[in-house]
């Protein structure tokens, strides 16, 4: 039986929108999803959504429990309480980097270390185009180290026709990593059949 307690960490890339779709599938789904959101990640939202900090503070409070960035007393700093199970989505290119060189600044990097210590899995959902060879070196060496990495790339089979398409492919991609089952996506299985 998978634990139903997940880590979900929304960073400072374009796509936030995804880390709250995930947000929103886990707590509907009964998951006790502990949530940090950077500092960068209120700026796009705002940006991308025009959401001001206090309505993203509002819309995820009333699913999750939220830390702030530098909580360092946070359950979540400790690999003695995080949960077994930590995503990223979206990763900015900053937190990979932070990641994958030990740099724990913040609550984020701190938790996604605490998961690869005790080897737990840790999904990192990218959204960066196009990528250096210092990107793409610093996600091989996450792979490397045991997490997953689910970049941001849109699927097409799914034949998707709104930005919500988009966004719940993406979500459900990521899900998938996780080991969490969602019907988020018209799969390949039902796809192929129509093409």
């Amino acid at each position: 039986m998978p634990t139903m307690q997940v880590g979900l960490a929304i960073t400072g890339a374009s796509g936030v929108r995804v880390g709250l779709k995930i947000l929103d599938y886990l707590a509907g789904s009964g998951y006790t999803v502990h949530t940090v959101i950077s500092e960068g990640a209120y700026r796009v939202f705002e940006a991308e959504d025009g959401l001001s900090r206090e309505q993203v503070r509002r819309i995820v409070q009333s699913k999750a429990i939220l830390y702030g960035e530098h909580d360092f007393t946070s359950p979540l700093a400790s690999s003695s309480s995080v949960p077994r199970t930590f995503i990223i989505a979206p990763a900015s290119m900053k937190t990979i980097a932070a990641l994958a060189h030990g740099y724990a600044s913040n609550l984020v990097v701190r938790a996604a270390h605490a998961v690869l210590r005790l080897r737990g899995r840790l999904v990192v959902a990218p959204r960066e185009t196009p990528l250096s060879l210092i990107d793409i070196e610093n996600m091989a060496r996450l792979a490397r180290a045991g997490a997953v990495v689910v970049p941001l790339c849109v699927g097409f089979y799914n034949r998707p026709e709104t930005v919500d398409d988009i966004v719940d492919f993406l979500a459900g991609k990521i899900l998938d990593a996780a080991g969490i089952d969602n019907n988020l996506y018209r799969r390949w299985s039902d796809a192929r059949s129509s093409l």
